[in-house]
């Protein structure tokens, strides 16, 4: 058990007393009171009576969360920034911090204790994704994709069979990876081509996914196939794959633009056999799964976004307002640069409102795919304009590659396009807002 988790469980137990909060409490609603969760659906079962709390700012975070973000930034830090620089240029994840990642105790943020994890709520997730992104953005990913997607998955639609098989190895050792983009289905998610089918001992799936994240590091895979194409995108169904079964293998690792140590691959499988309780969930439930999951995780990718652009500020602000001089001046006196760092910084704030906002609604099991929609959108919108002109601001340091400034702004690019573009982003919040608005 890594001290990092050791430090938190205190301070999650102390969190989790519900009667500090001057809330009228009933049996019902107990279960709801725990504020360090993993409860999938929180109060949605009974409604919590939340008038008597005072108001507080978005962005405050309890004692444990606060710990964690400490803890992370000191990790960040003192471990990951020393090698963010020759990851990227491998292209690589360096296996040993992959280790530490696990030794943190930040691949099992919300998984319960009883598991293995650190028993958190999904807010302290947000926190450390956040955080590792102000470092890197591609290990920020690797935790995001393994904790919003996979892990989340498990919990929410694994039998407990099924979670004492899986979550022990998920906390502890076994990165995981989520395999629904083909070649042909990428915006259109449920228009994919692999397919599943019954037989004597289990199910045999066939075809192929793009675009698949820890691909290289992960050893668990969630896998999207249709068992019954004549029903539609109600035929798709979710599976567990290990990267050891016959038939898998990684076709090919792509060369990005950004986030180049992530792994992002191309996986075939071919007829590859998994037994029964490898199914997740219930035969043709994967499309709602599916949407489900990315609705959360993309609360995850904004956090993911904010975190960059407040990397990308807090360097080249550092830079200007401490180091480059133009005619005997800092630069970052002139009224001019000035007014760019604050407008700069205003956006990540306002960023970072929209991200905290959706997870505090996640976490109350209020309706949050709107607010997901918007935060991952700005989010990305802001990452992109911050590290672009954190590259301005710092002239030709900026523009070499020896610190993050342009290589953070490489990694922007990436916020727009997965767990669903922002063009895509725009349809659901323009659809959620025509049905509200229209009589």
């Amino acid at each position: 058990m890594s001290s990092f988790t050791k430090a938190l469980r205190p301070l999650a137990r102390a969190a989790s007393r519900p009667s500090s909060l001057g809330l009228r409490i009933t049996p019902e609603s107990h279960q709801c009171l725990r504020t360090l969760t993993t409860t999938p659906n929180l109060c949605q079962a009974h409604a919590l009576d939340i008038s008597s709390i005072p108001p507080t700012p978005i962005t405050h975070l309890s004692e444990t969360e606060s710990l964690m973000a400490d803890s992370i930034r000191k990790f960040a830090t003192e471990t990951i920034l020393p090698k963010v620089r020759a990851m990227d240029e491998a292209e690589s994840m360096d296996p040993a911090l992959v280790e530490q990642l696990f030794e943190q105790g930040l691949m099992g943020i919300e998984i319960p204790e009883e598991y293995g994890g650190a028993g958190m709520n999904f807010t302290a997730g947000i926190v450390g994704i956040e955080e590792l992104a102000r470092v890197d953005p591609s290990v920020s990913v690797l935790v995001d994709v393994h904790n919003t997607l996979v892990n989340t998955a498990i919990l929410k639609y694994g039998t407990e069979e099924s979670k004492r098989k899986w979550l022990p190895r998920l906390a502890t050792e076994t990165v995981g990876s989520f395999c629904l983009s083909e070649p042909a289905s990428g915006s259109d998610a449920f228009a994919l081509k692999t397919k599943a089918e019954k037989i004597a001992d289990g199910y045999k799936i066939s075809g192929s996914k793009m675009w698949i994240t820890n691909s290289v590091e992960a050893d668990f895979f969630i896998v999207f196939a249709n068992l019954d194409p004549s029903k539609g995108y109600k035929g798709i169904t979710a599976f567990v794959v290990e990267k050891s079964a016959k038939g898998f293998s990684i076709a090919k690792k792509e060369k990005k633009l950004g986030i180049r140590a992530s792994s992002t691959c191309v996986i075939n499988f071919d007829d590859v056999e998994i037994p029964k309780d490898q199914l997740l969930g219930d035969e043709g439930q994967g499309y709602k799964y599916a949407i489900g999951l990315l609705n959360e995780g993309r609360i995850g990718i904004a956090a993911q976004m904010t975190g960059l652009a407040l990397g990308a500020w807090e360097n080249a602000a550092g830079y200007v307002w401490n180091d480059r001089k133009q005619f005997n001046q800092l630069v970052g006196e002139f009224q001019g640069m000035q007014h760019q760092l604050a407008q700069a910084y205003t956006e990540i704030c306002a960023a970072r409102a929209l991200v905290y906002n959706a997870s505090r609604k996640k976490e109350a099991g209020l309706d949050f795919v709107r607010d997901a929609a918007m935060a991952k959108l700005y989010a990305s919108q802001v990452a992109g304009r911050v590290s672009g002109q954190a590259i301005e601001w710092m002239g030709g340091m900026g523009f070499v590659r020896e610190g993050i400034a342009e290589k953070m702004f490489r990694d922007s690019k990436i916020g727009a396009i997965y767990e669903g573009t922002s063009n895509i982003q725009l349809t659901t919040i323009a659809k959620l807002l025509q049905k509200e608005y229209t009589k």
